[in-house]
């Protein structure tokens, strides 16, 4: 379980998330070899399917059970997005895990599956308590003192495949959330690096720090600064 940990913490200390590719219309590709590419060879990020669908085949090269479930993100008038529109893992030892690397600001280590009371992280409590069809995963929220729900997903082993309809939906879609803007979110070992095409936040031991952007230099400055990512250097890359 250390180890599990281990690498879950690391990958969301190393690897962004971030939505570029969908903003430079260069397509998402769900394949190992083009997550590696993308990934461990020109060094960027990606959202859930990339960032979950490369760490579930670190883990299994590394002899973990894990499996791609599909999960449905909770939405503010109490529904749920449809099937396929996030990809979460289950990872199974001595006991069963929930690991995620590609929900942005969330848990930083897995949660155990089949253990219903709250599991603190990093300053946060969890919880993940049985509902028909699934698991449903809720953080409580301090301010509104309620448990606010995060997202409902089953216990059926999917495939990358499964997800390709949902992943060109997010793509293509003038509904689709990252279409609307640009953001890059890191864990740093001491709170978060946000980056949007208005703001940079950073968080530092609970205190927030908020300033504005100004202009796509600025933009490609601090994208550089902090996460490592030039955009013009990448845009020579091959899908």
């Amino acid at each position: 379980m250390k180890t599990l940990c281990r690498l879950h913490k690391k990958h969301l200390l190393s690897i962004p998330f971030e939505n570029f590719d969908i903003h430079l219309g260069r397509p998402i590709i769900l394949s190992h070899y083009a997550f590696y590419e993308k990934i461990i060879t020109h060094k960027r990020g990606g959202f859930c399917y990339e960032l979950n669908g490369s760490f579930a085949a670190l883990l299994t090269s590394l002899g973990f059970k894990a499996r791609v479930l599909s999960a449905r993100v909770a939405l503010e008038n109490g529904g749920f997005t449809p099937e396929f529109d996030h990809m979460t893992l289950l990872v199974t030892m001595k006991d069963r895990w929930l690991a995620d690397v590609g929900f942005g600001d969330s848990f930083t280590e897995p949660k155990r599956l089949d253990f219903e009371g709250p599991q603190t992280d990093n300053g946060r409590i969890y919880r993940i308590n049985r509902r028909a069809g699934g698991r449903f995963l809720s953080r409580w929220d301090r301010v509104k003192n309620l448990w606010e729900p995060q997202y409902l997903f089953s216990l059926r082993p999917r495939t990358l495949g499964d997800f390709v309809r949902r992943c060109r939906y997010q793509q293509t879609s003038p509904n689709s959330h990252f279409k609307k803007n640009r953001v890059c979110t890191l864990l740093t070992r001491d709170g978060r690096v946000t980056l949007t095409d208005s703001k940079l936040i950073l968080t530092r031991g609970g205190r927030r720090i908020e300033r504005s952007v100004k202009g796509r230099a600025e933009f490609d400055r601090l994208l550089r600064k902090w996460f490592g990512i030039s955009l013009q250097k990448d845009s020579k890359r091959k899908v």
